[in-house]
C-alpha cells in the first residue's frame, strides 16, 4: 500500500422520476466496477446522512481508490466505466466529482 492514495469521490443526485429499483440498479452497477476494472484498489459508498442540509440535492456518495494517476486515467475511458455511464445517465439530476491525493 502506498503512503498516499488517489481518491475519486463521486456524488450523485437522482431525478425525482427515478424509481427506487432504478437507483438500486445504478448502485449495483457501480459496485460491480471494481471486479471489472483492476485499477480500482478500493470502493466505498453510502447515502447522505448529514443533518446540516448542505448536500444541495446530492444524496449518494461513492469513493474509489487508485494507487496512481495512471490507474485513474485508465479507469475513466475503460469500457466498463463507459457502460456504467449509460446506466446512470438517464437517472442523474446532479453529479459532482472531486479527485484528491491523501495527505497524512
Amino acid at each position: 500500500m502506498p503512503d498516499s492514495v488517489l481518491r475519486h469521490v463521486v456524488l450523485f443526485g437522482f431525478k425525482e422520476s427515478s424509481k427506487p429499483e432504478e437507483v438500486q440498479a445504478v448502485i449495483d452497477a457501480f459496485k460491480a466496477l471494481p471486479s471489472q476494472i483492476s485499477e480500482i484498489k478500493g470502493f466505498e459508498w453510502g447515502t447522505n446522512s448529514s443533518p446540516e442540509g448542505l448536500n444541495q440535492g446530492l444524496t449518494h456518495a461513492f469513493t474509489l481508490t487508485f494507487h496512481s494517476d495512471a490507474d485513474r486515467d485508465a479507469y475513466l475511458p475503460h469500457p466498463a466505466h463507459k457502460a456504467f455511464g449509460g446506466i446512470v445517465g438517464p437517472h442523474l439530476d446532479k453529479v459532482t466529482v472531486v479527485d484528491y491525493w491523501t495527505k497524512p
